[in-house]
């Protein structure tokens, strides 16, 4: 998996959207790894598999869409589409990587790992105590690089060229807290719609749709000096 996260990460100019989310990605993933090594859990198997599964829905999401636009999920199609677009800062292309990630493919992840591995997904179970256990460590890691989007003379000068209050309001619109509770509740409802497979297909295509909306919001070009001079110089 960390293999394939550098390769994107070789494929493309750092400015890149999907380039953007596949460094914050590989480098939440290798900071809570390095963490969970050092913390017990009562089911590391189902994490390990959960991790796989989980990050195969982005890879399969990416190959999709330079096969066949049309059949990858609507939550990644903001992202892919508006990869090279100017005018968005990199952290916004990171965070709606884990919009699209988070609210739509771990839901997914969720319910497809538990059932091979023949797990129950309910709240009160060991693997939802590890879970919720990820989600401390995934929290503070993710708030820390995050930040490393918001600091230093890189993401100063991206502040100059980018509206700063733009920026800020897209970082305050993510919480990776609520996304994953909420991804939490999201798999437990298509584990319920289990013996109704058409509603389950409807009811993650209405999530899908719905991270996709999400994720065209956090994608709204932060306009720079420069945009703003050239439209007052047309005038």
């Amino acid at each position: 998996m960390i293999d394939r996260l550098r390769a994107i990460e070789a494929s493309a100019p750092p400015s890149d959207g999907v380039v953007c989310f596949a460094r914050l990605y590989r480098e939440v993933t290798e900071d809570v790894a390095a963490d969970l090594t050092r913390a017990g859990f009562a089911d590391a198997p189902f994490l390990e598999a959960l991790d796989v599964r989980f990050a195969g829905l982005f890879f399969s999401a990416l190959d999709s869409y330079g096969q066949d636009p049309t059949q990858t999920p609507s939550a990644w199609v903001p992202l892919f589409a508006q990869r090279g677009r100017r005018g968005i800062a990199p952290l916004q292309f990171a965070l709606a990587g884990m919009n699209a990630h988070i609210n739509r493919d771990l839901p997914v992840a969720l319910t497809t790992t538990c059932r091979e591995l023949g797990l129950d997904l309910r709240e009160g179970s060991r693997e939802h105590a590890d879970f919720e256990r990820v989600d401390s460590l995934l929290a503070r890691v993710e708030t820390r690089i995050k930040s490393s989007y918001l600091t230093g003379w890189l993401a100063w000068l991206d502040r100059l060229v980018h509206r700063l209050d733009r920026i800020d309001d897209v970082a305050a619109m993510w919480d990776v807290d609520r996304a994953r509770d909420a991804a939490w509740t999201n798999a437990q409802a298509l584990w319920a719609l289990d013996a109704e497979p058409p509603l389950a297909a409807e009811y993650l295509l209405a999530l899908d749709r719905m991270v996709g909306l999400a994720g065209r919001g956090l994608l709204i070009p932060a306009d720079s000096w420069l945009l703003k001079l050239g439209r007052a110089l047309s005038r």
